[in-house]
């Protein structure tokens, strides 16, 4: 009996001292156990290849970029993009393919909430401060000699983005002065304050009159709930340059998860790189009379201070 309790002890300590030195070989997958990078679909169709990562220095959000930064720097910059999410989520595992997509052509995003892992539905609600925290990091790395960024980021170039919710939170930070442009997706001021879901920013019509850059609204036709909302928000804005693109039929929930995201994906990177990297063939899409997208059928737009 001595001796058995003997071994037992000895066992006890051999596991103590296990879990000491290896915690997770004890208590099973831990957090370090998960991928702090992957790639999305093929890592899209732009001239690079575009990496999903988690950068340590910013575990809140999940970054979007190519996956050579090499190729960037005083010559080739990397624009920077913030994304806030649909529903107010705290995790873009909804718009993952369209992020992915996006970077592929050459910028920094940066997604509200953690990197969700394969098949992984996020949870928690977001804020819109969190967009400002994406920048502010963003501009932090720029200057950060030990960073990998360093001397790679336009930092005069910064979009604010997002979808329905995250639409919402587009809006109360794009007054930020450093906000080069804003793109709202499947979203729009409610006409009613503080009559949408809870955590969304209860803005109210004139908050409109704050917008100072560009602004790009992408609507799912009159079977987005946030149709009518985005459509009076576009009839209201007169101050800077706005357009809106309505794809017929798609509805509030986008293209987003279809390949490469889709046709939201498309209209969404030509606006960047018009804006973002000066790409007037791009922006070909939205200039001129007719614009590009108006000759596509799965469109209907309109445009206010737009050549």
């Amino acid at each position: 009996m001595v001796m058995k309790k003997m071994y037992a002890f000895l066992g006890f300590l051999i596991f103590a001292a296990l879990v000491i030195l290896n915690p997770l070989s004890a208590q099973g997958t831990g957090s370090s156990d998960k991928p702090t990078s992957r790639t999305v679909e093929d890592s899209g169709t732009g001239p690079y290849s575009a990496l999903m990562l988690t950068e340590s220095s910013l575990p809140t959000h999940t970054v979007f970029r190519p996956k050579d930064l090499s190729v960037f720097g005083e010559k080739n910059k990397l624009p920077i993009i913030a994304w806030g999410n649909g529903a107010c989520a705290n995790s873009p595992w909804e718009h993952v393919n369209f992020l992915s997509e996006v970077a592929s052509y050459g910028f920094l995003v940066i997604a509200i909430g953690p990197m969700p892992q394969e098949g992984q539905r996020g949870g928690g609600r977001s804020t819109s401060s969190q967009l400002t925290d994406a920048i502010n990091w963003a501009i932090a790395q720029n200057s950060d000699k030990t960073s990998p960024y360093y001397g790679k980021i336009d930092i005069s170039k910064i979009a604010v983005s997002g979808m329905s919710c995250g639409g919402l939170q587009t809006l109360e930070i794009a007054p930020d002065p450093r906000i080069t442009t804003a793109v709202i997706c499947n979203s729009g001021i409610l006409g009613n304050p503080g009559t949408g879901m809870a955590g969304m920013p209860d803005l109210k019509k004139d908050y409109l009159l704050k917008l100072h850059s560009p602004t790009l609204y992408i609507l799912g036709g009159e079977t987005d709930i946030a149709y009518a909302n985005g459509m009076d928000d576009f009839r209201r804005i007169n101050h800077v340059p706005v357009f809106v693109a309505n794809m017929n039929g798609i509805g509030h929930g986008g293209t987003y998860s279809k390949p490469h995201g889709g046709e939201f994906a498309k209209v969404a990177t030509a606006w960047y790189k018009w804006q973002l990297k000066g790409d007037n063939e791009a922006g070909k899409m939205f200039t001129g009379d007719p614009c590009g997208l108006s000759q596509n059928p799965n469109w209907k737009v309109e445009k206010k201070n737009i050549l």
